[in-house]
């Protein structure tokens, strides 16, 4: 399949200039938008392609510049995410974007390296009750065939940056109770494998800013600033607490969900991921300049709103609105 077009008269990849917010070297926090993938997945209801499209022509002119637009899985599984090679070669033509997908194993991630995919995402979680049921493999042996991706990166001469998503680090609904030192452990052991970047999780959201702050800060005496994520659910209205727990523990780096869609199919209940919109403000209400537009951010979840009709959104700036005293200092 040829790849999309950009729309009629935009510019080049190359050659145009970012749109929104502040410039990506100006950028205090990184926010990835995870929408089109662990959004999406959890909803009953299959986003035409070409609605997708438009939301990642919109989230990109909103100042967002890494966007997760799909997953490597089999349509049978996921067919929400069946048009994922669409949608990275149609993201490959949006300027300064960093186009990532998740896979699940060694066949998902021979596709993104065959997509051309900037990054890939692979869940490891440190549950072994979660582990059995979301990938049919204990933690070990997903790690073991973690190396084997590595070495396939690696041999076909793909710059595809590899990043380790340990889930359920806080706890699981399975489970219930999962060790620090176990995370710390697969941290240590997916590193030593090459792998560039690994985040934390609350795949459930278990989490408390205490634990977050603990957790985060013992990652990143191992990995260092190789510790770049942070993944959580607002499941119990902790999500941004959290959030800023790790901001304080030194990360830089977020995941978000526009309207705050999306959740884990093993934690009945859960509101979803923090909200894009929200934890954008979070860091720019501090002075930590995210390069997103709001006006623009809003706008998009009210689309999305009517594209998804009867799925429950979250999110609390959308009612709100952002306060005079942020606007009269933008």
């Amino acid at each position: 399949m040829s790849p999309p077009t950009s729309p009629p008269g935009a510019p080049s990849r190359e050659t145009q200039a970012p749109r929104g917010g502040t410039t990506p070297a100006a950028r205090a926090v990184s926010i990835r938008e995870v929408g089109l993938r662990d959004g999406l997945q959890s909803i009953a209801t299959t986003l035409p392609t070409e609605l997708k499209l438009a939301w990642l022509r919109d989230a990109h002119a909103a100042g967002l510049r890494e966007i997760e637009v799909g997953s490597f899985v089999p349509a049978r599984l996921l067919p929400q995410l069946a048009d994922t090679a669409e949608l990275v070669a149609f993201a490959q033509t949006l300027p300064g974007l960093v186009v990532s997908v998740l896979v699940p194993n060694l066949k998902g991630a021979l596709r993104a390296i065959d997509s051309d995919a900037d990054a890939m995402l692979l869940p490891l979680s440190a549950s072994h009750a979660h582990s059995l049921a979301n990938l049919r493999k204990a933690p070990d042996d997903v790690v073991r065939e973690i190396g084997e991706i590595v070495a396939a990166r690696d041999a076909a001469g793909s710059r595809c940056r590899i990043e380790i998503g340990i889930s359920t680090a806080f706890g699981c609904t399975i489970q219930g109770h999962v060790e620090p030192a176990e995370v710390l452990r697969l941290l240590r052991t997916v590193l030593d494998l090459g792998v560039d970047r690994v985040g934390l999780a609350d795949t459930v959201g278990y989490a408390d800013p205490k634990a977050v702050g603990e957790l985060f800060a013992q990652g990143r005496e191992i990995a260092g600033d190789r510790l770049t994520c942070g993944h959580f659910h607002d499941t119990r209205g902790l999500g941004m607490a959290n959030a800023f727990a790790a901001w304080q523990a030194g990360v830089r780096g977020f995941d978000a969900s526009l309207a705050g869609i999306g959740g884990c199919p093993h934690a009945p209940g859960a509101s979803g991921n923090v909200a894009t919109e929200d934890l954008a403000y979070l860091f720019e209400s501090m002075g930590e300049p995210t390069g997103l537009d709001f006006d623009a951010l809003v706008a998009l979840r009210g689309r999305l709103a009517g594209w998804l009709q009867g799925v429950p959104l979250h999110g609390a700036l959308w009612r709100a609105g952002l306060p005079r005293t942020m606007r009269a200092a933008s």
